[in-house]
Order: structure tokens, then sequence, then C-alpha cells
């Protein structure tokens, strides 16, 4: 049986949190959700980096968006993360320079969402395969 992926959202407004949270249940993903970005990471150490892929938007109290993939991607460097703004372009060019894997832009495709979360997801997985499998030789 294949273990559940675990996705944190890390979203500060409830209602679109909310949306992303029901819509990726009903697709079979573990949803962990926070308020802000300062929450986000208390849960990402809580885990201890157990994440499969982060959600999380880039404009946030406490700490943004590019605090949380800056923060993420030095600590764990293999978890995607993929970014959501609302806010423009300026926020979107600030994910990229923080090496967010993706960015989208408010009002978000669902499925398109989803479809990018598998090849996120997929992505990680096959570097990790690669990874071993060179260690083994």
């Amino acid at each position: 049986m294949r273990m559940k992926k675990k996705i944190l959202i890390i979203e500060d407004d409830q209602e679109i949190a909310g949306a992303f949270g029901e819509f990726l249940a009903c697709k079979n993903y573990e949803v962990l959700t926070a308020d802000d970005g300062l929450e986000g990471l208390k849960r990402l150490e809580e885990l201890s980096g157990k994440i499969d892929l982060i959600l999380t938007d880039m404009v946030m109290p406490y700490v943004s968006g590019m605090g949380v993939i800056s923060i993420t991607k030095k600590k764990y460097p293999r978890i995607p993360v993929l970014a959501i703004t609302g806010a423009g372009a300026l926020p979107a060019a600030m994910a990229a320079e923080y090496h967010a894997d993706l960015v989208m832009q408010k009002p978000i495709d669902m499925h398109q969402m989803e479809k990018i979360i598998e090849n996120l997801i997929w992505k990680r997985e096959g570097e990790a395969a690669t990874e071993s499998e060179m260690s083994v030789h």
C-alpha cells in the first residue's frame, strides 16, 4: 500500500487554505495547514522535514513566502515548494529568485495545480531514486 504524500499548505486566507486542503484531501494527499509563514516553518521542523511538498502564499504576516522558501531550500533543499501569489509580478519574481520550484498566480486552477504538484513530487522521487542507485554502485 502506497503512503499518502504530505502537503503543507501555508496560507493566511482561511477560505483559500480550506479550498486547497479539501481539494487535495479528495485527491488522496495528507494535508497539513499553517496560517502564516512562522507557523508553517514550525510545522516543518516538528515533522523533521518529512513533507513531500510545500504550497505557500507569498504575502503573509510574520514570515513571508520568500522567507519560507529561503529557509526551506537551505535546510531541506529536496522539498519542492510551489509558491502562489495574487500580488502581481514582483512577488513571483522574488519567489523565483529565492528558488521556488514554481510560482502560480491567483486565481488558481485546481486541476492545473494538481498536475503541477504531481509532477513536482514525481520529480523529487525520481531524483531520490537516482541518488540512491548512484550510492549503491
